[in-house]
C-alpha cells in the first residue's frame, strides 16, 4: 500500500543548506555553534532553518547548558526511504498500467 510522502518534510529537505545540515548531523550530534562554523551560515539563518527541520520532524534538541545540540530522528528518515521505495516499486509496475483515452 502507497502512502503519502510528508511535503513538510520533502519541503525540509529541499532547501540547500538544509539538507547540508542533515548530511552533517547523520555523522554526529552538533551544537549551533558548531553548525555555524560547518556551513558557514549566520547564527539567526540558522535558527531558522533548525525550526523547520525541528517542524518537520527530522530533527530533536538536547540543551546542555547553554548550549542546544542537534540530532537527527533516523526513524523519520528511514520512513521517507521506506515510502519512496514504495513508490519505486510501483512505478515499475506503472508502465503496464496504461488508462484508455
Amino acid at each position: 500500500m502507497l502512502t503519502s510522502v510528508d511535503p513538510d518534510v520533502i519541503r525540509a529537505l529541499g532547501d540547500p543548506l538544509r539538507l547540508k545540515i542533515v548530511t552533517l548531523l547523520a555523522r554526529e550530534t552538533l551544537c549551533t555553534t558548531h553548525l555555524v562554523a560547518e556551513t558557514g551560515a549566520k547564527q539567526t539563518n540558522l535558527s531558522n532553518h533548525m525550526k523547520v527541520l525541528r517542524e518537520a520532524g527530522l530533527v530533536e534538541t538536547e540543551p546542555c547548558g547553554r548550549f542546544t545540540y542537534y540530532k537527527l530522528r533516523p526513524d523519520v528518515l528511514a520512513g521517507l526511504s521506506e515510502q519512496f521505495a514504495a513508490l519505486a516499486t510501483a512505478a515499475r509496475g506503472a508502465a503496464e498500467n496504461k488508462r484508455a483515452c
